[in-house]
């Protein structure tokens, strides 16, 4: 994090408001607005088109990002969606294997009933990418890291490959944030996140976006946008702008527990592996350590031993929820193959590595040692329970 982002944070696209100094941005609850005569409007005509507080919202992502255009939508979902929507029957696409739940759900379930194919591949070898891509293929679609199994991919070559076969290389930045990395500048075409998660940081606002720097194709989403009408409210917007705030801050606290907690993870009694890019042992480690200056992440997943007692584990945590969501203030944990990735088959997770016994825990800003003491005592109860059902 450098000081010129985290000042980023407060201030892009937030100047005091010229009518009456307020620093905070108001909110605008207005659904439509008046125009001098038919046609001429004040660049506002229809809250769905836009509206002046998401407008400033979309101003703070592009900063973020470092991109020239941002949408922002109800959901990260719904910013998928729209950017799917972009494709036309016939077309594929080259996905990694490891996708979150829901991205998995959308492109199986949804995009396939309506003439899109998705080959999935192990990206962290890019040329795996150049292999899967066929004549109709006209996107590739990464995770980095991924979710849950926190797989790190190499960006720049993997968006090299597509655009030498003349693709889009869309990046779902979310887990790492733009506080770690950058993905339009390493050469992605368009970025994506569930700003629900680290972007609000709080657990109390859902939402979405896409940045790009492709003013025709920015063009083209916000017809999508309007068209389908995948918005977010004026209020939802004002709460990621505030949440957006500390983002700096929250994520680098989150990174120096997580660090902490991986390592002690590591040693822990019932945990069978653990998986964190800032550990030295992780395929992905080399990656990160240049590219995120030293950090890891405040993502770690890891994986109880076979005769470790899931559900007794989860229940005797006191400090960390078990809920599903990720990135805010609080901690909170999981179990994917019941939770976040139970639309995949049993048979796919397998394939993965998505064990029932694997969890994954997303730091908060608690005390470290809170959080360590919390897990400490739901693993001996874990593996002290009489009941083995996991």
């Amino acid at each position: 994090m450098t000081e010129e982002f985290a000042t980023t944070c407060v201030h892009a696209g937030q100047e005091p408001d010229a009518g009456t100094g307020a620093v905070v941005p108001p909110i605008h609850l207005a659904t439509t607005y008046a125009q001098e005569s038919p046609g001429h409007n004040r660049g506002y005509e229809y809250s769905r088109t836009d509206n002046p507080t998401r407008h400033t919202l979309e101003t703070v992502l592009g900063a973020l990002e470092g991109g020239e255009h941002a949408l922002s939508f109800a959901s990260g979902l719904a910013a998928e969606t729209t950017l799917l929507l972009a494709l036309k029957p016939g077309d594929h696409v080259v996905t990694v294997d490891d996708l979150y739940g829901g991205t998995h759900r959308l492109f199986d379930r949804v995009l396939a009933d309506h003439g899109i194919t998705t080959t999935a591949v192990d990206a962290r070898n890019p040329e795996e990418v150049a292999r899967a891509w066929t004549p109709e293929t006209v996107m590739c679609w990464i995770e980095s890291p991924t979710n849950p199994l926190l797989k790190i991919m190499d960006i720049a070559k993997i968006a090299d490959i597509v655009h030498a076969k003349g693709g889009l290389c869309v990046v779902d930045n979310t887990f790492a944030t733009p506080v770690l990395q950058q993905p339009l500048a390493l050469g992605a075409d368009v970025v994506v996140h569930s700003a629900t998660k680290y972007l609000g940081g709080h657990s109390d606002v859902v939402g979405g976006a896409l940045i790009t720097n492709d003013a025709k194709l920015a063009a083209k989403l916000r017809f999508l946008q309007n068209a389908v009408g995948a918005v977010p409210s004026p209020f939802d917007c004002w709460l990621l702008m505030r949440g957006i705030k500390t983002l700096a801050l929250r994520v680098e606290r989150q990174n120096a527990s997580a660090a902490i907690i991986a390592a002690w993870l590591e040693h822990a009694p019932g945990v069978a592996r653990v998986l964190y890019p800032g550990l030295p042992g992780h395929e992905g480690h080399e990656i990160v350590a240049a590219l995120w200056k030293g950090r890891g992440g405040a993502m770690i997943s890891f994986e109880l031993v076979p005769d470790a007692n899931c559900d007794v584990f989860f229940k005797t945590l006191r400090i960390i929820t078990c809920a599903e969501s990720l990135g805010a203030v609080e901690s909170l944990i999981e179990l994917p193959a019941a939770m976040t990735h139970g639309a995949m088959s049993q048979e796919q997770r397998e394939a993965l590595g998505i064990t029932d016994h694997l969890v994954r825990l997303s730091v908060g800003i608690e005390e470290p040692e809170d959080l360590i003491d919390d897990l400490a005592r739901a693993l001996d109860a874990a593996l002290h329970s009489t009941s083995q059902s996991g």
